[in-house]
């Protein structure tokens, strides 16, 4: 989409700025995202990210520039992420972005049990309370966090589901969508709840080190949603800075990164911006989900999508892939059986 969003408000962007951004169709929504869109789960405090202030800056110097999609959950933080994002858009034209929160995980913790709640009971007490730390009356979408982790997943058409839809006659969401790491619950979702849900959003899927996403975008489109893909930069896995300590790929893949970091820094060339524009030439998805708690990194985002790699950069970019970038960097299961496995 060339020219103006429907976001655009008058007086609020800059209109040269919001030109230079490229907007596109979510599904069969009437959302026209921006393909650079902003994640809230940076703002959770094991990102390292203190400083609210300066990530409140940060949205709204990325809101003026055209980036109209905002993605948050309570489980960033037990809700921090949402309060600062709350916090962000006081004064901000309601009808100058979209946004999405979503359900069923929640908190830190060792076990399946501690983290997650498909419930409908939590899950109309979860979106009540996202609404509240928001400052908002409706988000434009819901998504069902996580759905790999359900028990399985009768239970979330059965109990998550129906909750979210009812929360939508009440006006509370305009569309729904679900979210997980792994692609093939991803699928068999969709089947299960055939025409229910608008978007899906998968992350770290379609990175440097991990294309397992081509086999899947086919059938997402066909299915008529509205493809959202999240952290191209496999959560901070491809940045110069490297992954936290949390993160929970094995050690082969932090030692790949690693060894394309090196080679970036060594180079004055930062990994996380290869990454991103790398990721947003995939064909299917209608926005690329990032973390942009500063404005150093809105910068360099904001750069990659407007301008694309420098010639130094692609050299950088294509030296990586040749020789780091082996497209094995999955930690499928890992996480889900370390969780059940406290539960036992």
């Amino acid at each position: 989409m060339a020219g103006l969003p429907p976001t655009f408000v008058k007086g609020f962007h800059d209109e040269e700025v919001v030109r230079k951004m490229n907007y596109t169709q979510l599904g069969k929504t009437d959302l026209f995202v921006s393909r650079l869109s902003i994640g809230g789960g940076t703002l959770a405090p094991y990102y390292g990210n203190d400083s609210e202030e300066e990530a409140i800056r940060a949205f709204h110097y990325a809101l003026k520039s055209g980036v109209n999609y905002i993605d948050t959950a309570p489980y960033y933080g037990q809700g921090r992420s949402e309060k600062i994002i709350g916090k962000a858009l006081k004064g901000i034209p309601r009808e100058a972005y979209y946004i999405a929160t979503k359900v069923a995980r929640y908190n830190m913790g060792d076990t399946v049990d501690a983290q997650f709640d498909f419930s409908a009971k939590k899950t109309k007490e979860s979106i009540d309370q996202s609404l509240s730390y928001l400052g908002l009356d409706s988000v434009d979408i819901i998504q069902i966090h996580d759905v790999e982790f359900a028990d399985n997943l009768d239970i979330v058409v059965n109990e998550t589901l129906p909750a979210v839809e009812e929360a939508r006659k009440q006006g509370k969401t305009r569309y729904i969508g679900y979210s997980g790491y792994p692609l093939q619950p991803l699928k068999e979702l969709i089947l299960k709840a055939p025409g229910r849900f608008d978007t899906v959003l998968c992350y770290s899927r379609y990175t440097l080190l991990d294309d397992s996403l081509l086999e899947y975008v086919p059938f997402f489109l066909e299915q008529g949603l509205g493809l959202i893909c999240a952290a191209s930069v496999a959560m901070g896995l491809l940045t110069n800075d490297g992954p936290r300590p949390w993160h929970v790929a094995p050690d082969e893949i932090k030692k790949q990164a690693r060894l394309c970091s090196d080679y970036c820094i060594s180079q004055g060339v930062e990994l996380g911006k290869l990454a991103m524009s790398y990721a947003a030439e995939l064909k299917g998805p209608a926005t690329f989900l990032v973390g942009m708690a500063t404005i150093d990194i809105v910068d360099i985002n904001l750069d990659s999508f407007w301008n694309g790699l420098t010639p130094k950069e692609k050299e950088v970019l294509d030296y990586c892939l040749k020789n780091f970038c082996v497209k094995k960097g999955q930690w499928e299961g890992l996480e889900l059986a370390k969780l059940r496995a406290a539960r036992k």
